[in-house]
């Protein structure tokens, strides 16, 4: 009965959708193709000085300088030229792109007055920059969280957004959703999505190393022996995700691989593995110092008046939905809170012995760790590997950045570092290493060492697909049809409720976040509003409270998202049926999301970095306990279960 009420439900959502579809159809038939503000601008002095890049002053550009002969601006270093129009409204590249005079002009650092000419970026659908332009996230997370089938689910989002994007010409549809400019071959071209993808195979090879060659088998047994309880096991992986603070990407797919055999002799079920997996991931990432994502967001933050990074430093104690995580982790592990669809994943897998609750049972035979070849195994066959794995990764991501070039500080080359390829040579490097140690260990044999290529390719077909359509749907909604111009339009109108700002900065992150399955995408659209919103001279702790709104929305929606790339692997880490983590995961992101929502609307009003963070904690602890006092009542039985069940196995165990 159930299978055919989703089925019904499924096919009633995709038949409105297909309804929509038509009369948006027939309702922008005709209409002209927005023109949208670009990146790019340009900035002229009165002395016919030509400045590209960000202002600062024209002693202190960090663009290109330009001098202007008769109606060009021509650059005497690179030879290229920008041609001004007959009235000085506009200025047209050598490659065709067009500037247009700002009708405000800018001021620089000194308050010497420019004039600004924008970039002029010309979209080939009219949906682009309209709320449509988020109706194939839309899609794709409706079908997903209906049906409980993500394949069918992201596909069928993409195929909205080519739809979209074509005007509904059948041909072109099928050409663009698989084609060069947004489509599959785009997204897979990319070369930082292709080092995400060498990342992934070589890290599946690597754990299938480690479990044939014993490493992951002898840390379980040192687990046993060492962690006694289920608390023990939950904060150990939350310590081993916080320590691994690098890369996202890493820390899922590392700490699943070191903490599966662990969580499984405690019973602790393949859900909640994942969220404590997911949970440490892009929360971590984004207030540790050192990351890719800190790199990332210093990019975003385009100010003459403080550094990126500095500002980014400054954002870390605001961050509310990053640090109320973490400490849900610990609260949730110390005093056993579970609710929402985790409480019958966590009863099944303590008193029916059942990890996975639903039919589904990724990487089935996977999690049989062996011993390795004449029983030589130890808990160095797996840490070694993984440690050199660390040091590799983050040598890589500094070299990418330039680093070792000279003339740039390690922070500026983190700054600066390519994640994708540097994470594609890091894994390689590691894979080449872990095949090496266990030849001069002796754990595995040459021969049957090379089995665990194809089959460490194989555990992750899975999450490659599946971050392929979301890759591709995100090329669709913010690079084919500007959502951004949307997302910021709706920013602007949001009215001068200054003190309220960072909460609704905040909601809006967290919506974009979940429709686009992207924090790094988010922030880089939040962040540029902030610092223009806030001027960070004249009201430094709003905008650093703006920021950390931003970067916590992002987190938060990409946490709960079905479509995010994080998500996907944290459910690739944990061997977990992709949407149960996202269900079970759902409850426990909004819990955090809710306590976040209200303290920034208090740090907007105190404005005290310690006195907001302390109200924020107690608030977090408050509903919490509040939480376990419901729970505890309404299900009362199913935790006496748990608790008895739990008992008998300790006895058992010990």
């Amino acid at each position: 009965m159930e299978k055919r009420s989703t089925k019904i439900a499924y096919f009633v959502a995709l038949g409105i959708f297909i309804v929509l579809l038509v009369i948006l159809g027939l309702q922008f038939k005709g209409k002209e193709n927005p023109v949208f503000v670009g990146d790019g601008a340009f900035y002229t002095t009165g002395d016919g000085v030509f400045l590209d890049g960000i202002l600062k002053t024209a002693d202190d550009s960090e663009g290109s300088k330009y001098a202007l002969d008769g109606s060009y601006y021509v650059s005497p270093e690179a030879g290229t030229y920008f041609e001004l129009s007959e009235d000085g409204n506009t200025i047209v590249g050598a490659d065709g792109t067009e500037y247009v005079k700002s009708e405000t002009p800018s001021k620089d650092v000194n308050g010497v007055e420019y004039t600004t000419y924008e970039e002029q970026v010309y979209s080939e659908t009219p949906f682009a920059g309209t709320f449509w332009s988020l109706l194939p996230p839309i899609v794709a997370i409706v079908l997903a969280l209906i049906s409980k089938e993500v394949y069918s689910s992201l596909f069928l989002g993409c195929l909205v957004g080519a739809l979209l994007y074509t005007q509904f010409a059948p041909w072109d549809t099928i050409v663009t959703l698989v084609g060069a400019d947004y489509g599959i071959i785009s997204v897979l071209a990319d070369s930082g999505n292709m080092g995400i993808i060498v990342f992934l195979v070589t890290l599946g090879i690597m754990v299938d190393l480690m479990n044939k060659g014993g490493g992951s088998e002898a840390f379980g047994r040192w687990a046993k022996k060492t962690v006694h309880t289920r608390c023990g096991a939950q904060l150990l992986t939350m310590l081993l995700g916080v320590l691994i603070f690098v890369d996202d990407y890493f820390n899922c797919l590392t700490v699943g691989a070191v903490m599966r055999p662990v969580t499984e002799s405690h019973k602790i079920s393949r859900a909640k593995l994942a969220y404590l997996i997911d949970a440490t991931a892009a929360p971590v990432c984004m207030i540790a110092p050192v990351s890719s994502w800190a790199a990332a967001v210093s990019g975003y933050v385009q100010s003459p008046s403080i550094n990126g990074i500095e500002l980014f430093l400054k954002q870390i104690p605001w961050n509310y939905y990053c640090l109320l995580t973490l400490l849900m982790i610990v609260i949730i592990s110390v005093l056993n809170i579970d609710y929402g669809s985790m409480l019958t994943h966590e009863y099944n897998a303590q008193v029916k012995d059942d990890l996975f609750t639903t039919p589904e049972r990724p990487f089935a035979g996977d999690d049989e760790y062996e011993t390795g070849s004449k029983g030589k195994s130890s808990v160095l066959d797996l840490l070694v590997p993984v440690i050199v794995l660390i040091a590799v990764c983050i040598v890589s991501l500094v070299y990418s950045g330039g680093y070792f070039d000279g003339g740039m500080t390690f922070m500026a080359a983190f700054s600066a570092a390519e994640a994708g390829p540097a994470l594609a040579i890091g894994g390689l490097i590691g894979c080449v290493f872990t095949f090496v140690y266990f030849w001069l260990r002796g754990a595995i044999g040459f021969e049957k060492s090379f089995e665990s290529v194809p089959q460490g390719f194989i555990q992750m077909i899975a999450p490659i697909l599946i971050l392929t359509f979301a890759w591709t749907l995100c090329s669709f909604t913010r690079f084919a049809m500007y959502s951004a111009d949307f997302v910021s339009n709706a920013m602007a109108n949001v009215g001068d409720l200054r003190m309220f700002l960072p909460a609704i900065i905040f909601i809006i992150g967290a919506a974009i976040g979940f429709a686009t399955g992207t924090s790094w995408g988010t922030i880089g659209i939040m962040a540029p509003i902030v610092v223009s919103v806030f001027n960070y001279d004249v009201e430094p702790i709003l905008c650093t409270i703006g920021l950390a709104a931003a970067c916590s929305g992002g987190v938060m929606g990409d946490h709960c998202s079905p479509i995010s790339d994080t998500t996907i692997m944290a459910s690739a880490g944990a061997h977990c049926y992709h949407l149960n983590h996202v269900f079970t995961q759902l409850p426990y992101a909004l819990t955090v999301a809710a306590v976040s929502f209200v303290s920034f609307i208090l740090a907007g009003l105190i404005q005290n970095v310690f006195v907001n963070l302390l109200i924020a904690v107690a608030l977090m602890v408050g509903t919490l306990l509040v939480i376990r006092a419901i729970v505890a009542k309404k299900h009362a039985g199913i935790f006496a279960e748990m608790a008895e069940a739990n008992k008998a196995f300790a006895h058992y165990r010990w």
